[in-house]
């Protein structure tokens, strides 16, 4: 089974998104872009948030918010450093003049058994992970100055299931869902909305590396395990991460919503 086409030609109804600001950590690749190229078809300006390390290259995301139709402007951002995530939020009001959403997508995956696993290692998943959502946030807190929405992406391993192996980033992933809970009774005076997608089983960078995740062969043997007959898209995601910032959940703060299609429903077989 193949996922539904959405090419950038797709008309988009913008849900009151137009002419917001929405600064996206991991911003170079998988959700993250998609999620820019997707605010692009809505009229809504992008910063995206890019490691200078990581392998891709963020111009070319910039090139694909473009020829959607949209404006996007990249700048370096490791949100192990408060510092760079405070810049990140004030590059929007600088390049735009202001920041409606703020979207935490950057994070890392690694594979570690629990015998092998470094106090090291913990303390870097769970400063991208998780700090680094808790950073981004604060960051763009701190100059929102209106209505605005704040969503972070979290994942089944952690938000719903265990993951063998991977024990770090699983806690790091649950505590995001009391995060934004916390977050979002915090900020609801300042009519500021926080939200996380929980995504399933998502065809991306990250899950096709075979060492630190399921690779090609793991995601389609998964697959066929998922009641929808396959893995998701990066854009399916993406529009679910959209949606919470936008008009139509208005009164929607402080929720999950789980994007697997049926994954995490169906009956063990």
């Amino acid at each position: 089974m193949t996922a539904p086409r959405h090419d950038s030609a797709t008309p988009v109804r913008d849900d009151g998104l137009a002419g917001r600001v929405a600064v996206i950590t991991g911003g170079a690749s998988g959700i993250g872009k998609a999620l820019a190229i997707s605010f692009a078809r809505a009229g809504t300006l992008s910063v995206l948030g890019h490691y200078p390390e990581d392998p891709h290259d963020v111009r070319k995301a910039v090139n694909e918010v473009e020829a959607a139709g949209g404006q996007a402007v990249a700048v370096d951002v490791d949100v192990r450093d408060p510092h760079r995530t405070d810049a990140l939020a004030q590059a929007a009001v600088d390049h735009y003049g202001r920041l409606d959403i703020a979207v935490a997508a950057a994070g890392i995956l690694r594979r570690a058994p629990l015998i092998e696993l470094s106090d090291q290692a913990w303390e870097d998943m769970l400063s991208v992970d998780l700090t680094g959502v808790l950073r981004t946030f604060r960051s763009a807190a701190r100059v929102m100055t209106g209505p605005g929405a704040m969503v972070a992406i979290s994942s089944i391993a952690g938000g719903v299931y265990g993951w063998e192996d991977h024990a770090h980033y699983a806690a790091a992933k649950s505590g995001v869902l009391g995060l934004c809970r916390s977050l979002a009774v915090e900020l609801a005076p300042r009519h500021i909305r926080v939200n996380c997608v929980i995504p399933g089983l998502i065809e991306s960078p990250q899950s096709l590396d075979p060492v630190n995740s399921l690779g090609p062969q793991g995601l389609a043997d998964a697959g066929r395990l998922i009641p929808a007959g396959r893995v998701g898209t990066a854009d399916e995601a993406a529009r679910a991460i959209r949606f919470l910032a936008g008009d139509d959940a208005a009164y929607i703060t402080g929720q999950q919503l789980v994007v697997d299609g049926g994954l995490t429903v169906r009956w063990p077989s």
